[in-house]
């Protein structure tokens, strides 16, 4: 079955995995996957991640959750822009989550990256998520 939304399902399998006490998740590769992992490992949400290959041309990503005194480091993530309603954002217009607490990730011209990130480069785009 052809996932309509494939990184708001990876998303998805983060929280309920965190939700249910799980070590790791595993998600569908892609390229916006990895880079998604990507900043949510330098930030310090999760662990880590590794690709994993399941059969010739099928490869996978491992998520390792992160918890911290038995509670999940994540306490909120959510898809933002989605195939259907996408929404972009100028760096000066971009709101801070939770009064910078937590991040936004953008899809930008020069990458994937949080909006810490996108502010000091100074270059907006997509917003694909928020992470509290």
């Amino acid at each position: 079955m052809a996932l309509s939304d494939p990184l708001g399902d990876m998303l998805t399998r983060i929280r309920n995995g965190q939700r249910a006490g799980k070590n790791s998740v595993m998600a569908p590769a892609s390229s916006l996957r990895s880079n998604v992992l990507d900043v949510l490992q330098r930030e310090g949400y999760i662990r880590g991640y590794e690709k994993v290959d399941v059969r010739k041309g099928i490869s996978e990503l491992r998520v390792e959750l992160k918890y911290h005194e038995g509670e999940a480091v994540i306490k909120e993530i959510a898809r933002v822009s989605t195939p259907g309603r996408r929404v972009y954002s100028k760096i000066k217009d971009l709101p801070k989550v939770y009064n910078g607490l937590g991040i936004s990730i953008l899809s930008t011209p020069r990458g994937v990256m949080s909006d810490h990130e996108a502010r000091q480069a100074n270059v907006g785009g997509e917003v694909l998520c928020r992470v509290f």
